[in-house]
């Protein structure tokens, strides 16, 4: 497995989130890159395998983060959004822009890291 494809960015206004998440995916040996907006994150624009987003972040939510991806011509192989919200309209735009899984806040580190895997939620 090449770096790229063990590098994730968790995009997070909440910078426990991000630092909590960080930890525990090193431990899974991945390479994580942290942003806590989603304009960060696009103007920094790094090559990943995964995107873990959150869908409620001031300025740019996390499908908006996503649709400028699209728009850009990028094609980041897994992304996964994550939630306290049950609107089905969100999850409905997420399947459109091809966002694999959206997860549900509390998620587990179990369900997270399947998620990451390609696993089912």
């Amino acid at each position: 497995m090449s770096p790229q494809t063990r590098s994730v960015a968790v995009v997070d206004d909440d910078e426990a989130v991000c630092d909590s998440t960080r930890l525990l995916l090193e431990t899974y040996d991945l390479d994580v890159q942290t942003y806590q907006s989603g304009a960060e994150f696009l103007r920094e624009a790094p090559v990943i395998a995964c995107l873990i987003v959150d869908y409620h972040m001031p300025g740019l939510n996390g499908l908006e983060v996503v649709s400028e991806l699209r728009r850009r011509g990028s094609h980041v192989p897994t992304i996964i959004m994550i939630t306290a919200t049950a609107d089905p309209m969100v999850e409905r735009r997420a399947t459109e822009l091809g966002i694999k899984q959206v997860l549900k806040k509390p998620l587990s580190n179990r369900v997270l890291l399947g998620a990451i895997r390609g696993e089912s939620a």
